[in-house]
């Protein structure tokens, strides 16, 4: 949306609900009409800031003022989703009263909803934020695979998704994160999309403690739709130099058996593992030659290797991903909703919103993410860095 629409009708909102919470506030002692005025003020004047800034390549806006911004947006969120809640509380009691002819204080109830609607808003907000800018934490999920090799039981992936590093997200938010994975000892590391909002030149320091990750085996990294808004090539690059694999539509072959032993081939492809990793499923609308391809990443994968897990950004990779014989699929892209109530339109774009569930033979793995877009607010929707293990399917 153009920014001058985009102000327009932030404003107009803004406007809404002043309308419906400040004539019931006026009459209360203490002034606190005029609190949630300015606070009402504040919030219509920055929430507009982020995404100025985010489209100037000058970066003319400071990032004070983008946090600002973020945070309105975060409140603003509450603030209209509660209001409305408030409003459709207060007509059907009165379309429930009206037959009955109840006798309710209504200006009392007017009154006491008005005042929890910011409280509210703003207890969410704070919760929320102090969720949003903890280290996320671990989450440990066994994942039962069909015949799974002796060699590879036990064998442990971790995730991480949706980091999101940008206007609020700096390199002390991924050092902690790097830190907190390398402790896992896993075997290797998977990022699944969405690691960016922003260019190479503005992120190229905050991105760096990436570096450090260590697992047995690397880590693997796809490209999710943030990245293609923030020009996927010099991220794939950058990704690269810091020593990271960038899957487009490939694999790789992890041998997880020691192979010095006098061992047949066929026993050394079965104790392997295929990782193959997807471009973004809307890569395609960005660039033609990144069109994401399940079948096309997994070609010429060898036949006797039977386990076969792929990295897609997004959950809907999933149906064409288990029509080429995957048995798990990592992806992220949903934040788990990040904060009420926009969990309840995720499934709507999305065949999964988080954690694991089951697609004909395949399993697929949802994680809520490791950082967080737009608002530093989490709110029923907690980060995670992922800890998978694979197990013998009993």
């Amino acid at each position: 949306m153009p920014l001058r629409p985009l102000i327009v009708l932030t404003t107009l909102l803004h406007v809404y609900l002043g309308l419906r919470l400040l004539p019931s506030l006026a009459g209360l002692a203490g002034g606190g009409w005029l609190v949630l005025l300015l606070a009402l003020l504040v919030s219509a004047a920055t929430m507009p800031l982020p995404f100025v800034g985010m489209r100037s390549e000058r970066r003319q806006f400071a990032d004070v003022w983008k946090w600002i911004g973020l945070l309105s947006m975060g409140w603003f969120s509450s603030m209209f989703v509660l209001t409305l809640v408030r409003d459709a509380g207060l007509l059907l009691g009165w379309l429930a009263a009206l037959p009955l002819g109840m006798a309710i204080d209504w200006p009392r109830w007017r009154v006491a909803s008005a005042a929890a609607v910011p409280l509210l808003a703003t207890a969410i907000s704070l919760i929320g934020f102090l969720n949003a800018r903890r280290t996320a934490g671990v989450v440990r999920v066994d994942v039962p695979i069909r015949n799974l090799p002796s060699a590879l039981d036990g064998f442990t992936i971790a995730q991480l998704s949706d980091i999101h590093v940008g206007p609020t997200i700096k390199r002390g938010y991924i050092q902690r994160i790097v830190e907190a994975v390398n402790g896992l000892g896993a075997d290797m590391v998977a990022i699944t999309g969405d690691l960016v909002d922003g260019t190479v030149k503005e992120l190229r320091e905050h991105i760096a403690p990436l570096e450090g990750l260590r697992a047995k085996h690397g880590t693997f990294v796809v490209t999710g739709n943030h990245e293609y808004y923030a020009g996927a090539h010099a991220w794939i690059a950058e990704l690269r130099r810091l020593g990271l694999r960038v899957l487009l539509n490939e694999h790789v072959v992890l041998q997880t058996r020691d192979v010095s032993g006098a061992q047949t081939d066929e026993e050394v492809l079965e104790s392997a593992l295929v990782v193959a990793g997807v471009t973004d499923y809307t890569a395609v609308h960005f660039d033609a030659a990144h069109a994401s391809d399940p079948h096309r990443a997994v070609h010429d994968a060898p036949p006797l290797v039977h386990t076969r897990v792929l990295l897609a950004h997004q959950p809907r990779s999933a149906p064409e991903a288990a029509d080429a014989g995957y048995h798990l699929q990592l992806s992220g892209h949903t934040h788990g909703g990040q904060f009420f109530p926009w969990n309840l339109f995720v499934p709507l774009q999305q065949p999964f919103t988080a954690g694991l569930h089951k697609l004909r033979d395949m399993w697929v793995y949802t994680s809520r993410g490791t950082g967080y877009w737009g608002p530093p607010k989490r709110f029923g929707a907690p980060s995670e860095i992922t800890l998978i293990r694979l197990v013998p399917a009993s």
